[in-house]
């Protein structure tokens, strides 16, 4: 049995409104449906969340479809980026690449790479614990917290080369496979258009190199 961990796809940036309650673009939502539609999310499939409304909104469209509720959690938020705020498109890459590239230094006040990652892999295996054997399981979250989770699924370093944009879908929208029981990768990312439609039998590993 596989596990996905999901990214929202684009959202309404507004410098205006504080980061983690941007929602969903048009072309995000349209995305996020488009994937519910494919009935690719079992009945019954669990849903975890974090609690940044453009990660509610994908993760309430799944639920929809597993008849099931959503579980929100505020550790499985993106990485703590407050000290900032909103930062112009070229500012911000050039932020997150010292992000990944210095996981023990806090970047600008930011959330150090090395702590968001403890954060996000213990949240998850925490929620993880209260999944019974062979159940589906999506997590619905963030690039760069994602990233860090896949790192660690994937014994990689932190690198920002492990980004979901390196990979997948430019808008986010992105999920990787992993074991839930190993806690191996089972893929790399992918744009959720991709995942396959029995994702949670998916068996091949990734290789972790």
């Amino acid at each position: 049995m596989a596990a996905l961990y999901l990214t929202h796809p684009q959202v309404r940036i507004d410098p205006a409104v504080p980061i983690p309650l941007w929602s969903l673009s048009p072309e995000g939502r349209a995305r996020a449906e488009a994937f519910a539609d494919r009935y690719i999310v079992p009945p019954g499939t669990l849903i975890f969340s974090s609690r940044e409304t453009k990660a509610l909104e994908l993760a309430e469209l799944l639920a929809a479809k597993a008849g099931t509720p959503v579980m929100p959690d505020h550790l499985m938020g993106e990485n703590d980026r407050s000290a900032t705020g909103f930062l112009p498109s070229a500012l911000f890459e050039i932020t997150a690449d010292r992000f990944f590239a210095e996981p023990d230094c806090s970047i600008d006040g930011w959330e150090k790479a090395a702590d968001a990652q403890r954060r996000i892999v213990g949240t998850v295996l925490t929620a993880l614990q209260s999944v019974p054997p062979d159940f589906p399981v999506i997590f619905c979250g963030h690039g760069a917290v994602g990233t860090l989770l896949k790192c660690h699924f994937g014994q990689r370093a932190i690198a920002r080369s492990e980004d979901q944009n390196r990979f997948g879908h430019q808008g986010g929208g992105n999920g990787f496979l992993f074991d839930p029981e190993t806690r191996q990768l089972r893929s790399d990312w992918m744009a959720m258009e991709d995942v396959p439609d029995r994702w949670w039998g998916l068996k091949r590993v990734v290789d972790s190199g």
